[in-house]
Protein backbone atom coordinates (compact mmCIF):
# COMPACT_ATOMS: atom_id res chain seq x y z
CA UNK A 1 0.00 0.00 0.00
CA UNK A 2 1.42 3.36 -0.96
CA UNK A 3 1.48 6.20 1.51
CA UNK A 4 -0.87 9.08 0.51
CA UNK A 5 0.90 12.19 -0.68
CA UNK A 6 -0.13 15.78 -0.03
CA UNK A 7 1.48 18.77 -1.65
CA UNK A 8 3.44 20.80 0.84
CA UNK A 9 2.66 24.50 0.99
CA UNK A 10 5.23 27.11 0.13
CA UNK A 11 8.23 27.11 -2.10
CA UNK A 12 11.60 25.46 -1.90
CA UNK A 13 13.10 28.85 -1.07
CA UNK A 14 10.88 29.05 2.00
CA UNK A 15 11.65 25.48 3.04
CA UNK A 16 15.36 26.13 2.71
CA UNK A 17 15.37 29.63 4.18
CA UNK A 18 16.96 28.29 7.35
CA UNK A 19 19.56 26.38 5.37
CA UNK A 20 21.32 29.35 3.83
CA UNK A 21 21.55 33.11 3.56
CA UNK A 22 19.45 34.81 0.87
CA UNK A 23 21.60 37.95 0.60
CA UNK A 24 22.96 38.33 -2.94
CA UNK A 25 26.33 40.09 -3.25
CA UNK A 26 26.77 42.27 -6.32
CA UNK A 27 29.72 40.22 -7.58
CA UNK A 28 27.73 36.97 -7.77
CA UNK A 29 25.95 36.29 -11.06
CA UNK A 30 22.88 34.05 -11.28
CA UNK A 31 23.46 30.86 -13.23
CA UNK A 32 20.88 29.25 -15.54
CA UNK A 33 19.59 25.91 -14.32
CA UNK A 34 21.28 22.84 -15.80
CA UNK A 35 18.86 20.89 -17.95
CA UNK A 36 19.26 17.16 -17.48
CA UNK A 37 17.64 14.36 -19.43
CA UNK A 38 15.21 12.63 -17.08
CA UNK A 39 13.68 9.28 -17.97
CA UNK A 40 10.38 10.38 -16.40
CA UNK A 41 10.11 13.84 -18.01
CA UNK A 42 8.21 13.04 -21.21
CA UNK A 43 4.46 12.32 -21.38
CA UNK A 44 5.30 8.63 -21.82
CA UNK A 45 8.34 8.64 -19.55
CA UNK A 46 8.88 6.21 -16.67
CA UNK A 47 11.22 5.98 -13.71
CA UNK A 48 14.49 4.14 -14.29
CA UNK A 49 14.39 1.41 -11.63
CA UNK A 50 18.17 1.04 -11.50
CA UNK A 51 18.59 4.80 -11.01
CA UNK A 52 15.91 4.77 -8.29
CA UNK A 53 17.76 2.06 -6.37
CA UNK A 54 21.09 3.87 -6.73
CA UNK A 55 19.41 7.08 -5.59
CA UNK A 56 18.07 5.31 -2.52
CA UNK A 57 21.62 4.13 -1.77
CA UNK A 58 22.78 7.75 -1.80
CA UNK A 59 19.89 8.93 0.34
CA UNK A 60 20.51 6.14 2.86
CA UNK A 61 24.28 6.63 3.04
CA UNK A 62 24.51 10.43 2.72
CA UNK A 63 21.29 12.49 2.79
CA UNK A 64 19.61 10.65 5.67
CA UNK A 65 22.35 11.79 8.03
CA UNK A 66 20.77 15.28 8.04
CA UNK A 67 17.44 15.14 6.18
CA UNK A 68 14.21 13.41 7.12
CA UNK A 69 11.55 11.91 4.84
CA UNK A 70 8.49 11.86 7.04
CA UNK A 71 6.06 10.98 4.24
CA UNK A 72 7.95 7.83 3.31
CA UNK A 73 7.60 4.35 4.82
CA UNK A 74 9.92 1.44 4.12
CA UNK A 75 7.07 -0.52 2.55
CA UNK A 76 6.90 2.15 -0.17
CA UNK A 77 10.21 0.86 -1.52
CA UNK A 78 8.30 -1.72 -3.54
CA UNK A 79 7.91 1.21 -5.94
CA UNK A 80 11.65 1.21 -6.73
CA UNK A 81 11.72 -2.53 -7.36
CA UNK A 82 12.70 -3.93 -3.96
CA UNK A 83 11.01 -7.17 -2.93
CA UNK A 84 9.59 -7.99 0.50
CA UNK A 85 12.74 -9.66 1.79
CA UNK A 86 14.91 -6.73 0.67
CA UNK A 87 12.59 -4.21 2.30
CA UNK A 88 12.58 -6.16 5.54
CA UNK A 89 16.38 -6.22 5.52
CA UNK A 90 16.61 -2.48 4.83
CA UNK A 91 14.16 -1.69 7.62
CA UNK A 92 15.73 -4.07 10.14
CA UNK A 93 19.10 -2.35 9.71
CA UNK A 94 17.63 0.94 10.98
CA UNK A 95 16.80 1.85 14.57
CA UNK A 96 13.66 3.91 15.12
CA UNK A 97 11.65 5.03 18.17
CA UNK A 98 9.41 2.25 19.51
CA UNK A 99 7.30 4.15 22.01
CA UNK A 100 8.01 3.70 25.72
CA UNK A 101 8.98 0.76 27.91
CA UNK A 102 7.23 -0.48 31.05
CA UNK A 103 8.91 2.28 33.06
CA UNK A 104 7.67 4.95 30.69
CA UNK A 105 11.09 5.59 29.17
CA UNK A 106 11.51 6.06 25.41
CA UNK A 107 12.83 2.99 23.68
CA UNK A 108 14.27 2.25 20.25
CA UNK A 109 14.25 -0.86 18.12
CA UNK A 110 14.63 -2.19 14.58
CA UNK A 111 12.26 -0.66 12.04
CA UNK A 112 9.65 -2.70 10.21
CA UNK A 113 8.31 -2.23 6.66
CA UNK A 114 5.44 -0.21 8.17
CA UNK A 115 7.83 2.23 9.88
CA UNK A 116 8.45 5.76 8.64
CA UNK A 117 11.91 6.44 7.30
CA UNK A 118 14.19 7.12 10.24
CA UNK A 119 14.59 10.81 11.03
CA UNK A 120 18.14 11.87 11.89
CA UNK A 121 16.98 14.20 14.71
CA UNK A 122 14.19 13.82 17.26
CA UNK A 123 12.89 17.36 16.68
CA UNK A 124 13.62 20.67 14.96
CA UNK A 125 15.51 22.09 17.94
CA UNK A 126 17.92 19.17 17.91
CA UNK A 127 18.36 19.53 14.14
CA UNK A 128 19.07 23.24 14.50
CA UNK A 129 21.56 22.70 17.31
CA UNK A 130 23.47 20.16 15.23
CA UNK A 131 23.57 22.32 12.10
CA UNK A 132 24.68 25.77 13.31
CA UNK A 133 21.13 27.05 13.63
CA UNK A 134 19.83 25.70 10.29
CA UNK A 135 17.13 23.02 10.12
CA UNK A 136 17.67 20.71 7.12
CA UNK A 137 14.38 20.51 5.19
CA UNK A 138 12.39 17.32 4.85
CA UNK A 139 13.05 15.80 1.42
CA UNK A 140 9.79 13.92 0.87
CA UNK A 141 8.36 16.54 -1.51
CA UNK A 142 11.39 18.72 -2.16
CA UNK A 143 11.30 18.28 -5.94
CA UNK A 144 7.71 19.53 -6.11
CA UNK A 145 8.35 22.43 -3.75
CA UNK A 146 10.60 24.49 -6.03
CA UNK A 147 10.15 25.92 -9.51
CA UNK A 148 12.62 24.09 -11.69
CA UNK A 149 11.94 20.82 -9.89
CA UNK A 150 14.56 18.14 -10.50
CA UNK A 151 16.82 20.46 -12.51
CA UNK A 152 16.98 22.90 -9.59
CA UNK A 153 17.78 20.22 -7.01
CA UNK A 154 20.40 18.76 -9.36
CA UNK A 155 21.85 22.25 -9.83
CA UNK A 156 22.21 22.79 -6.08
CA UNK A 157 23.85 19.40 -5.56
CA UNK A 158 26.39 20.06 -8.31
CA UNK A 159 26.64 23.82 -7.81
CA UNK A 160 29.39 23.95 -5.17
CA UNK A 161 32.25 25.81 -6.82
CA UNK A 162 34.92 28.28 -5.66
CA UNK A 163 33.40 31.74 -5.13
CA UNK A 164 34.16 34.56 -7.57
CA UNK A 165 37.03 36.90 -6.79
CA UNK A 166 36.02 39.35 -4.09
CA UNK A 167 33.05 37.31 -2.89
CA UNK A 168 33.37 36.79 0.87
CA UNK A 169 31.95 33.56 2.26
CA UNK A 170 31.27 33.80 6.02
CA UNK A 171 32.47 31.03 8.27
CA UNK A 172 30.03 28.13 8.38
CA UNK A 173 28.57 28.90 4.95
CA UNK A 174 29.41 27.58 1.49
CA UNK A 175 29.26 29.11 -1.97
CA UNK A 176 26.78 27.53 -4.37
CA UNK A 177 26.21 29.03 -7.82
CA UNK A 178 22.61 27.72 -8.05
CA UNK A 179 21.33 28.42 -4.56
CA UNK A 180 19.40 31.73 -4.17
CA UNK A 181 21.86 34.19 -2.68
CA UNK A 182 24.72 31.74 -3.34
CA UNK A 183 25.36 31.16 0.39
CA UNK A 184 24.15 27.92 1.95
CA UNK A 185 24.73 26.21 5.30
CA UNK A 186 24.89 22.75 3.73
CA UNK A 187 28.42 21.59 2.90
CA UNK A 188 28.90 19.78 -0.43
CA UNK A 189 27.14 16.46 0.18
CA UNK A 190 28.38 14.65 -2.93
CA UNK A 191 31.67 14.26 -4.73
CA UNK A 192 33.30 11.68 -6.96
CA UNK A 193 33.30 8.37 -5.12
CA UNK A 194 30.91 9.38 -2.33
CA UNK A 195 29.26 5.97 -2.58
CA UNK A 196 30.25 2.64 -4.08
CA UNK A 197 27.39 1.50 -6.28
CA UNK A 198 26.56 -2.17 -5.90
CA UNK A 199 25.70 -2.44 -9.61
CA UNK A 200 29.11 -1.20 -10.75
CA UNK A 201 27.91 2.14 -12.14
CA UNK A 202 30.62 4.81 -12.22
CA UNK A 203 30.19 6.88 -9.07
CA UNK A 204 31.09 10.41 -10.15
CA UNK A 205 29.39 13.57 -8.90
CA UNK A 206 27.11 14.01 -11.93
CA UNK A 207 25.91 10.40 -11.75
CA UNK A 208 25.32 10.51 -8.01
CA UNK A 209 23.35 13.75 -8.24
CA UNK A 210 21.29 12.46 -11.17
CA UNK A 211 20.43 9.25 -9.34
CA UNK A 212 19.46 10.82 -6.02
CA UNK A 213 17.32 13.45 -7.79
CA UNK A 214 15.57 10.64 -9.68
CA UNK A 215 14.82 9.02 -6.32
CA UNK A 216 13.60 12.32 -4.85
CA UNK A 217 11.37 12.84 -7.90
CA UNK A 218 9.83 9.44 -7.27
CA UNK A 219 9.21 10.08 -3.57
CA UNK A 220 7.43 13.31 -4.51
CA UNK A 221 5.44 11.69 -7.35
CA UNK A 222 5.18 7.92 -6.77
CA UNK A 223 1.99 7.66 -8.83
CA UNK A 224 3.41 9.54 -11.83
CA UNK A 225 3.64 6.54 -14.15
CA UNK A 226 0.14 5.34 -13.26
CA UNK A 227 -1.23 8.85 -13.91
CA UNK A 228 0.41 8.97 -17.32
CA UNK A 229 -0.91 5.54 -18.24
CA UNK A 230 -4.40 6.52 -17.13
CA UNK A 231 -4.15 9.71 -19.17
CA UNK A 232 -3.24 7.75 -22.30
CA UNK A 233 -6.21 5.42 -21.80
CA UNK A 234 -8.56 8.38 -21.29
CA UNK A 235 -7.32 10.10 -24.47
CA UNK A 236 -7.72 6.88 -26.49
CA UNK A 237 -11.23 6.42 -25.08
CA UNK A 238 -12.19 9.98 -26.02
CA UNK A 239 -10.82 9.51 -29.54
CA UNK A 240 -12.84 6.30 -29.89
CA UNK A 241 -16.01 7.92 -28.57
CA UNK A 242 -15.53 10.91 -30.89
CA UNK A 243 -15.29 8.59 -33.89
CA UNK A 244 -18.26 6.53 -32.74
CA UNK A 245 -20.39 9.62 -32.14
CA UNK A 246 -19.53 10.99 -35.57
CA UNK A 247 -20.42 7.67 -37.22
CA UNK A 248 -23.76 7.51 -35.40
CA UNK A 249 -24.51 11.09 -36.36
CA UNK A 250 -23.89 10.36 -40.04
CA UNK A 251 -26.08 7.26 -39.86
CA UNK A 252 -28.96 9.02 -38.12
CA UNK A 253 -28.94 12.02 -40.47
CA UNK A 254 -28.12 10.16 -43.69
CA UNK A 255 -31.79 10.09 -44.79
CA UNK A 256 -32.26 13.81 -44.39
CA UNK A 257 -30.39 14.63 -47.61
Amino acid sequence: MRTPRFLLAGTFVASLAAAGSLATPAVAQDEPLPHQKWSFASPFGTFDQAALQRGFEIYSQVCSNCHSMTLMHYRDLTGIGLNTAQIQAVAAAVTVPQGVDDQGQPKDGPASPASQFRSPFPNAKAASAANNGAVPPDLSMIVNAREGGPNYVYGVLTGFVPPPAGFKVPEGLYYNKQYPGHLIHMPPPLQDGTVSYTDGTKDNLAQEAHDVVTFLSWTANPEMVERKQLGVRVVLFLVFMTGLTYAVKRKVWSDVH
